[in-house]
């Protein structure tokens, strides 16, 4: 016998606004000839490190509409870092909100978004002869630290 189980959104509505924090971080592994072009400021799409922070920001915004069961949530602060790793790019996002549940899934989603769009703005120059993507990998996305705080 199957059982069907319901599907439902959880119910906060008695939860208390508090500070919540959580920082996410992934990484893009990239061809050498890649990363040197990012550095350099030389990919056509344009800035690779701006655009990036643009998406990472935006897309923790639009958490709720990815995922169905997140509640929307006013975001009061996004900072996404990009760092030039030796084998990649690595993007480390911390979102902030005071809110009845945390921000976990919009500091993640900020992450895997990011990595989405560099992988998109270098595709170009990471294709071998078969247009395959040989090197290219998005990897260890976690959270890093999620924070609760009571201020009052």
């Amino acid at each position: 016998m199957c059982v069907i189980q319901m599907v439902k959104m959880v119910d906060i509505s008695n939860k208390k606004n508090v500070l919540r924090i959580a920082r996410a971080k992934g990484k893009i592994r990239l061809k050498p000839e890649t990363i040197r072009l990012i550095k350099e400021n030389k990919i056509e799409k344009g800035n690779v490190f701006e655009i990036s922070k643009v998406v990472a920001i935006s897309s923790a915004k639009k958490t709720s509409t990815l995922l169905p069961f997140c509640h929307p949530i006013e975001i009061t602060h996004v900072d996404a870092d990009i760092r030039v790793l030796e084998d990649g790019i690595e993007v480390d996002v911390t979102v902030k909100s005071y809110a009845k549940t945390g921000v976990e899934m919009e500091a993640l989603v900020s992450v895997s978004i990011a990595l989405l769009n560099i992988w998109d703005m270098v595709k170009k120059y990471e294709k071998d002869s078969f247009g395959q993507y040989p090197t290219t990998k998005i990897e260890e996305i976690i959270v890093v630290e999620k924070i609760k705080e009571d201020t009052q």
